[in-house]
């Protein structure tokens, strides 16, 4: 082990002492200053005092502010019922109304702009008093529709122009189809024997039945 030495003191005259602690403590207090002014005091405590008038006229600080009400949207409905028909209510209005047989998107848009609807409205976003507007046009469809656009020109009965919607539609193809058949045209012929109408070939087409196929001759 290394020998141990012996700690050094080393002694100060009485006036260097003196001198080097008075040099000490001014430098101290110097860099306290520094310090204080670097660093400003933090404000006091301030306290929380109730004021009569301030309950009388609005909520106080310390009392909870109610949350204000968010108005919610108006639901959305799924299904729309216009003539006896099921709408998609997410679809826009003249996209909608061609679900109903015998109205297109020119006729729909038309029908629109008749009830004073936007046509790219949401129609499952429609009030009932709209809903209305909607089918009062559509009865009214040959009022605000060109004769050209009509599907039933120059009926055969009354002679009216009319276009048919719905189950209509149906009805006077078959009514007219068996009329042709009473009076033995040649349309209602070929009705009658399941062929083509309209003057198509029918021996490479509209072959049906269960002779369909090719005979070879022996």
């Amino acid at each position: 082990m290394a020998p141990m030495l012996p700690p050094l003191s080393i002694v100060l005259p009485p006036a260097m002492s003196i001198f080097s602690k008075t040099t000490i403590l001014a430098s101290a207090s110097a860099s306290a200053q520094v310090i204080a002014a670097m660093c400003p005091a933090p404000p006091p405590p301030t306290t929380i005092t109730s004021n009569s008038s301030a309950h009388a006229t609005g909520p106080s600080v310390l009392e909870p502010v109610a949350a204000e009400a968010v108005p919610e949207e108006d639901e959305i409905k799924h299904l729309v019922r216009i003539m006896n028909t099921d709408l998609k209510g997410a679809n826009q209005v003249q996209y909608a109304l061609t679900g109903i047989d015998g109205i297109g998107l020119r006729i729909s848009k038309i029908i629109a702009k008749d009830a004073g609807i936007d046509p790219r409205a949401i129609i499952g976003y429609l009030s009932d008093e709209e809903v209305a507007k909607l089918d009062a046009a559509i009865l009214n469809i040959e009022k605000s529709t060109p004769v050209w656009m009509l599907n039933r020109q120059k009926d055969l009965m009354t002679g009216e122009d009319k276009h048919l919607l719905g189950i209509d539609i149906e009805l006077t193809f078959k009514e007219d189809t068996n009329n042709l058949k009473k009076v033995r045209a040649y349309r209602g012929l070929r009705h009658e024997r399941g062929l083509k109408v309209r003057g198509q070939r029918t021996k490479s087409t509209g072959r049906r039945g269960s002779t369909v196929g090719v005979r070879k001759k022996k």
